[in-house]
């Protein structure tokens, strides 16, 4: 599913000697390195503020906070997501209230979610938290709408989508706050955990500063309780020696995501207009607006389960993101939902592949990954 020995190929000798340096400051916590990468994240996000800390669910956590999410409120988000963002919620004392996505992005409906708000007319519902799925932003016009209508601050997880935009403007401007995650698969990683959050509101900024450094502004004078959740300084550095090449890594996991696309419909994987029988391969939509990063290259298939046991004989990874929706979850019983309430998502699930994607795969990797497909499917 990803090399990052073949990144490292490339950045190795400048990350050792930027984590030299460090060990040679004696500045691990925070310090000049992450005050450094603060500003040139914010610059490339083409935001005010950019504030690190010690991982995107921290992040999420952070800004929901900042953004006056308390207990007893009640947060708008998707079902179809990674765990931390409905537990981010929850940790800032919050209730998830799921809508379901968008049948073909499979990003939260900005419909669903106008029709949500209208049948439940719950005075707790204080804020709105979308995901930019697979690198791909949601619905940011009709989610803004929604937000302002009904007065929701608006929280972008935007974990999966360093470098990606909106209508031309960045994701981590597009609502109050956004949390972003450096994890070691995402498309800007450092060699942990480590996360951002980015908003144009000093004020706000300032909060998540002192929220992440046990909400305190001056050491050892509190003014509210917060969390330990500094950046650290040798994560910042390897961060700083990625960043400058984020842009060309987006555009060539673009043009292998193109280049899968030319591969499935080549092999005949894909519907084609007018066809009388739907093929077993089905790409999720993109939206015109959006500028895509691919974190991921995700498609919809038919027998999941038997065609990833094809592929690992075969040797090829592939990944299932994600086998259940969060409104199914055992921990999240309590919020009373059950099966077939939310049945995009939960179609989803069932049927959602991810492929292999990085910068570095070669054309013959990707011609082999889908030759496997067609010979599953043959």
């Amino acid at each position: 599913m990803l090399d990052l020995s073949r990144q490292f190929r490339l950045v190795g000798k400048a990350v050792t000697a930027a984590v030299t340096k460090v060990c040679a400051s004696q500045q691990y916590i925070l310090g000049p390195e992450v005050q450094a990468f603060e500003k040139e994240a914010a610059a490339y996000l083409e935001v005010e503020h950019a504030v690190g800390c010690a991982s995107g669910t921290d992040a999420l956590w952070l800004a929901l906070v900042a953004a006056g999410i308390e207990p007893g409120d009640e947060v708008l988000t998707t079902p179809f997501t990674f765990f931390a963002t409905a537990s981010a919620i929850t940790r800032a004392g919050a209730r998830p209230v799921f809508v379901d996505v968008d049948d073909s992005t499979l990003n939260l409906d900005a419909e669903k979610t106008e029709r949500r708000i209208t049948e439940t007319s719950s005075a707790r519902l204080k804020g709105l938290l979308p995901v930019h799925l697979f690198g791909q932003c949601a619905d940011m016009d009709g989610l803004n709408e929604v937000a302002a209508r009904h007065r929701l601050a608006v929280v972008e997880d935007a974990a999966q989508a360093f470098g990606a935009s909106w209508r031309g403007k960045r994701a981590g401007g597009l609502g109050r706050l956004a949390a972003f995650s450096f994890y070691p698969t995402k498309n800007l990683s450092c060699y942990g955990d480590g996360g951002l959050v980015t908003s144009n509101d000093p004020t706000l900024a300032e909060h998540v500063r002192r929220l992440r450094n046990h909400g305190s502004s001056r050491r050892y004078y509190h003014e509210e309780i917060g969390w330990n959740s500094r950046l650290d300084s040798v994560q910042a550095a390897v961060l700083r020696v990625k960043l400058p090449y984020i842009e060309e890594w987006n555009h060539e996991r673009g043009r292998r995501a193109t280049a899968y696309d030319m591969l499935l419909k080549a092999a005949g994987l894909l519907s084609s207009r007018g066809a009388k029988k739907a093929a077993p391969v089905r790409l999720l939509g993109r939206t015109r607006h959006a500028s895509h990063v691919y974190h991921q290259y995700v498609v919809r298939v038919e027998r999941r389960e038997e065609l990833r046991a094809f592929l690992a004989e075969r040797k090829i990874g592939s990944e299932v993101y994600y086998p259940a929706p969060l409104h199914l979850q055992k921990c999240f019983a309590y919020l009373g939902y059950t099966e077939g309430d939310l049945p995009v998502s939960e179609a989803a699930a069932k049927q959602v592949l991810a492929l292999p994607l990085f910068p570095e795969l070669t054309p013959e990797e990707q011609a082999t990954v889908v030759n496997a497909l067609a010979d599953f499917y043959s």
